[in-house]
């Protein structure tokens, strides 16, 4: 069972910043795409940041310029470090991965969230 673990949400004053890790199971990141996505309170899930199995990113426009996502294939670990955090930032942050195994199965995974809080 591959599993997607989320960590180093936490307090954090505006203009602030924090950097949130998401390692998987096995070697899940070797072949898998990840997305960065959040979830504030009463909102729907929305795409933060992707980055291919090849390091290509994209981001949300809300983010860009403040947030950059990574990844250490070797760790099994993507990154999100975000910077010059705003209130608005307020959310649970979820890792995503998706793609095909070797033998052509095709997964996505969630993990479990961890919570950003960005306050005074």
């Amino acid at each position: 069972q591959v599993q997607l673990v989320e960590s180093g949400g936490g307090l954090v004053q505006p203009g602030g910043s924090l950097r949130l890790s998401c390692a998987g199971s096995g070697s899940i990141f070797s072949v898998a795409a990840a997305d960065w996505y959040r979830q504030a309170p009463e909102k729907q899930r929305a795409f933060v940041a992707h980055i291919t199995s090849t390091g290509s990113t994209n981001y949300a426009d809300s983010v860009k310029g403040r947030f950059t996502v990574s990844r250490n294939n070797a760790k099994n670990t993507v990154y999100l470090q975000m910077s010059s955090l705003k209130p608005e930032d307020t959310a649970v942050y979820y890792c995503n991965a998706a793609g095909k195994w070797p033998w052509g199965t095709a997964f996505d995974y969630w993990g479990q969230g961890t919570q950003v809080t960005v306050s005074s």
